[in-house]
């Protein structure tokens, strides 16, 4: 019984399965064939849509409007286009959707995908040939409208524009004649566009509308710029000019020379161009002559800056003419007066031919330097260079001289610096003596029992250093470098004898207090007796350090911290 159940409920399972597959397949058909239904349905509506009611209405419209063979001719064919697309196009779309809906009927997807995609094709292809068309008529049905309304606003410019010229007629006078001409040419365009309307030529009222919309904006173009440009081309561009030309010849009879700047050449070409501009101008062209005469008017500004340059070069240069020379001539007396010396100053600080090569260098920089500089005083008196050029020379020439002046004082700071050497070796020795004997002088205040043997060892290396010294300062020719280390060396060692002699002598005093300080508690501990009897014998021996050790470690038994109470003792 119970295999029996499971047998059934087995089969039940597999039907019910089966059943759910069926019901899906059948659901994604069904779905299928509703997208495909929904795209039929479109197509077939948007065929419909290709032949709207607008464009038979405006073919109407242009029928009751002609009255010429150009119109007659343009209608005619917008009839013979908007047919094809109804008796040709449409129907054949009408034959592809009906291809479409067999094929939808006999479920073969396949084909039906591409007829679809060609309908859709052909319709967009057809809407699009049918929306031109209807542009197209509505050029002519609309054209009145919308001419109108151009017009309207150019009417409206063109009497401002009137209002403009008219109100300062009197600054337009090398182009009153052409302007005037120009405003009767628009005038009989607007008459032309009334006549075309009432022709009804509308392809002529279209290019009769833009002729006055170009005409119109030259002509504002003109008025609005036309007074600056006569200004400019005929008073202010010529006043500076002949302003240049009194400034330029005054400047020449001074002593400038002011060919580089070509003034004759460009101001031959400036005159060339306000010719051309006016020239123009008179025909109302007026492109690009603002920018050109403002050009001009830079170039004027700039050959002002450079008049005014070439001034500040002259006082300069004229500044440049007195000093060079002068600091030239007194650089070569000292530089002269330092190779007279130069045997001697070898001689004295035993100095080799590399030493002093720089006092020869120096003497040839000068030679050059004067040769420049008599070089372009020539150009100065033969006026045939600008002073800013020659400025520019002079300032090399000047700056080369700097350079040769600091390598000079450096020079003279060097062997300066010999003999300041020497005065401070000797003043120093004065020194080092006054220190050893200081050295001496407290070595011997106290009477110690015993000098160690590293005080004679140091005295005797600085006495040694001293003598040495001493000789080098006595030589002939003296060397600044050698006695520069004897100096070095005799100062290190007295100053280390003097801080060993400060040491052993405080150190000897220290053990000597130490020792009298402990002996209070000889009766009283034996350790202690014994302790400073050693520091003694310590002592006595010249082992100043060890005697101040072993007195402070004896004393520190009875009483801790003596170090520091000796010392503080020591120092008040």
């Amino acid at each position: 019984m119970s295999s029996t159940i499971h047998i059934l409920l087995a089969i039940t399972y597999i039907i019910i399965g089966i059943g759910i597959i069926a019901l899906t397949i059948f659901l994604l058909k069904n779905n299928k064939r509703k997208k495909y239904q929904t795209i039929i349905n479109n197509l077939d509506r948007d065929r419909n849509l290709i032949i709207s009611a607008n464009i038979l209405s405006e073919l109407n419209k242009v029928e009751t409007l002609i009255n010429n063979d150009d119109l007659r001719k343009t209608y005619n064919d917008w009839v013979k286009r908007f047919n094809d697309i109804k008796d040709e196009e449409v129907p054949q779309i009408g034959d592809t959707l009906l291809l479409i809906d067999e094929k939808f009927q006999s479920k073969d997807y396949k084909d039906l995908q591409r007829l679809i995609v060609e309908a859709e094709l052909a319709i967009t292809y057809a809407k699009t040939k049918a929306n031109y068309l209807l542009e197209e008529i509505q050029e002519i049905t609309l054209s009145e409208v919308r001419n109108r309304e151009i017009i309207t606003k150019l009417k409206a410019d063109y009497r401002k524009l009137l209002q403009t010229y008219h109100n300062k007629e009197n600054e337009y006078d090398i182009v009153k004649e052409p302007i005037d001409l120009q405003i009767e040419n628009i005038d009989k365009l607007f008459s032309a566009f009334e006549l075309a309307l009432e022709n009804n030529s509308y392809a002529e009222v279209a290019k009769i509308v833009k002729a006055i919309d170009d005409t119109i904006g030259n002509l504002k173009i003109v008025i609005d710029e036309a007074p600056d440009i006569i200004v400019l081309a005929k008073s202010l561009i010529p006043s500076k000019l002949k302003e240049l030309d009194t400034i330029a010849n005054r400047l020449v009879s001074e002593g400038y020379n002011l060919d580089y700047l070509n003034l004759d050449y460009n101001k031959d070409e400036i005159n060339k161009k306000i010719s051309d501009i006016i020239s123009r101008l008179k025909v109302l062209n007026v492109e690009d002559s603002t920018f050109e005469l403002k050009t001009i008017l830079d170039y004027i500004e700039s050959i002002y800056n450079d008049f005014e340059k070439e001034k500040i070069a002259k006082r300069r240069f004229e500044e440049y003419q007195r000093n060079v020379i002068i600091k030239v001539v007194n650089l070569e007396k000292i530089n002269n007066n330092l190779i007279r010396k130069i045997d001697e100053i070898k001689y004295s600080y035993d100095l080799d031919n590399d030493d002093v090569k720089v006092i020869g260098d120096i003497k040839y920089e000068l030679i050059s330097i004067k040769d420049n500089y008599d070089f372009i005083i020539n150009l100065y008196r033969s006026h045939k260079v600008a002073f800013s050029k020659l400025l520019k020379e002079m300032d090399i020439c000047n700056n080369n001289l700097l350079k040769t002046e600091e390598k000079l004082n450096f020079t003279l700071k060097s062997l300066n610096s010999l003999k300041e050497d020497e005065d401070r070796a000797r003043d120093q020795l004065i020194e080092i003596k006054e220190i050893l004997a200081h050295s001496k002088e407290k070595v011997n205040s106290y009477k110690l029992p015993i000098i160690p043997k590293e005080y004679f060892v140091e005295l005797k290396e600085a006495s040694i250093a001293i003598k040495e010294m001493n000789k080098e300062l006595n030589k002939t020719p003296l060397s600044i470098k050698v006695l520069n280390t004897r100096v070095d060396t005799a100062r290190d060692l007295t100053l280390k004898l003097y801080n060993t002699t400060k040491e052993l002598v405080k150190t000897a005093k220290m053990a000597e207090m130490a020792i009298v300080y402990g002996n209070r508690y000889r009766p009283i501990n034996h350790d202690i007796d014994y302790g400073l009897v050693k520091s003694e014998n310590l002592f006595y021996k010249g082992n100043y350090k060890g005697s101040l050790e072993q007195a402070i470690n004896t004393i520190n038994i009875v009483e801790p911290g003596i170090y520091e109470r000796l010392l503080d003792e020591y120092q008040n």
